[in-house]
């Protein structure tokens, strides 16, 4: 489906330098036929162009350094500025803010808002993805033996409490629901919420253990409603997404359950993970257009992992007709560092960073 655009190429420039002033404008999504998003005081178009940081150079999760050295998270967050990023995408694992199921953690809290102001005084947006349970270890057990009804529960008391810390502030861009939610089929056994590990971390989750009978995108629909209810009681204008496998789409084969026509329904604007592979752009380009359903699309990961720094430059390119914004990864490690290394990963993140420097596509 080909889409006229907000953006190119002066205004994409623009928003972009906008975003990365230390006034923020909150941002607003628009739908229907040319779907994207804008500054909601200047009305300019705003295109989303960050980084996941999800870990750092020594794979550690946020929340593992960010109390004891909050130096290194400030220098980090002004690298990404000066990169070019005007997003920023963090990851935050529930059994870290909520100690049981009425116990919050005001100490978690209390970071998360020191860092929507560090957000706010560098002048980037935050994607903050919650629900979190990256590392197995990490998740308790009353919380793997609750219920489907008490994990929605206790995942509405989650965003409910993040919503109460980050509303008002222009620079948080939206909630991410949770990174790669599924709808399992059938049963799973008790207490397997998580899916296989890729890299030490568990990033797919089952919203439900037992299908008991249901559409599958029925289920996903009731889980998106119930947690954009919660956030709504309390901030009613930031805005909300879900983070999506490619496989959502309601095709023969794998399917995560959560087909964006139905899911996305409640939610502000969609978000899906695309890797692309070798040899396979048109592929991935038709994937893409399956989440284009009148609201804006943001690629909320992407990363040269299945094919080359310059495949995926031609993917951000072609990609423009149905997608409104990129984000990829940033570890912790500067193109200045990465340049002395001889390491053949580090060879391929310094070409990432290298192709991000260069700007969104025109």
């Amino acid at each position: 489906m080909k889409r006229s655009r907000l953006i190119y190429p002066v205004l994409c420039v623009f928003a972009v330098s906008c975003a990365a002033g230390s006034k923020l404008e909150p941002v607003r999504a628009v739908g229907g036929g040319s779907p994207g998003f804008v500054l909601e005081g200047s009305g300019a178009p705003f295109v989303p162009w960050g980084f996941n940081y999800d870990h750092d150079e020594k794979g550690r999760l946020l929340e593992d350094y960010w109390e004891a050295e909050w130096p290194k998270v400030e220098a980090d967050f002004a690298e990404m500025k000066r990169l070019g990023a005007n997003v920023v995408r963090i990851h935050l694992q529930l059994p870290k803010f909520l100690d049981g199921p009425g116990e919050r953690n005001d100490a978690a809290f209390d970071r998360l808002s020191r860092l929507v102001r560090l957000a706010e005084r560098v002048g980037l947006y935050l994607d903050i993805t919650g629900l979190g349970c990256y590392r197995a270890s990490d998740v308790p057990s009353w919380y793997d033996a609750l219920s489907e009804e008490g994990r929605w529960e206790i995942q509405a008391v989650f965003w409910r409490e993040v919503a109460l810390r980050c509303r008002g502030s222009p620079a948080v861009f939206c909630y991410d629901l949770m990174n790669e939610p599924v709808v399992p089929g059938g049963r799973r056994d008790d207490r397997a919420w998580l899916g296989p590990p890729f890299g030490g971390y568990h990033y797919v989750q089952c919203i439900t253990l037992d299908q008991a009978g249901r559409p599958r995108p029925e289920i996903a629909r009731a889980w998106v409603g119930r947690l954009v209810s919660a956030i709504r009681e309390v901030d009613r204008r930031t805005l909300v997404t879900v983070g999506l496998v490619p496989w959502s789409l309601d095709r023969p084969g794998l399917t995560s359950g959560f087909v964006p026509s139905a899911a996305a329904a409640e939610l502000d604007f969609v978000s899906v993970h695309i890797y692309p592979q070798s040899g396979k752009l048109e592929d991935e380009l038709e994937t893409l257009r399956g989440f284009a359903i009148g609201k804006p699309v943001l690629i909320e990961e992407t990363f040269p992992l299945s094919c080359t720094p310059d495949e995926l430059r031609r993917f951000f390119s072609a990609s423009g007709e149905a997608a409104d914004g990129w984000i990829g990864f940033y570890w912790g490690r500067t193109p200045e560092e990465l340049r002395g290394s001889t390491e053949i990963a580090d060879a391929l993140m310094l070409a990432w960073l290298e192709l991000f420097r260069a700007g969104p596509p025109r």
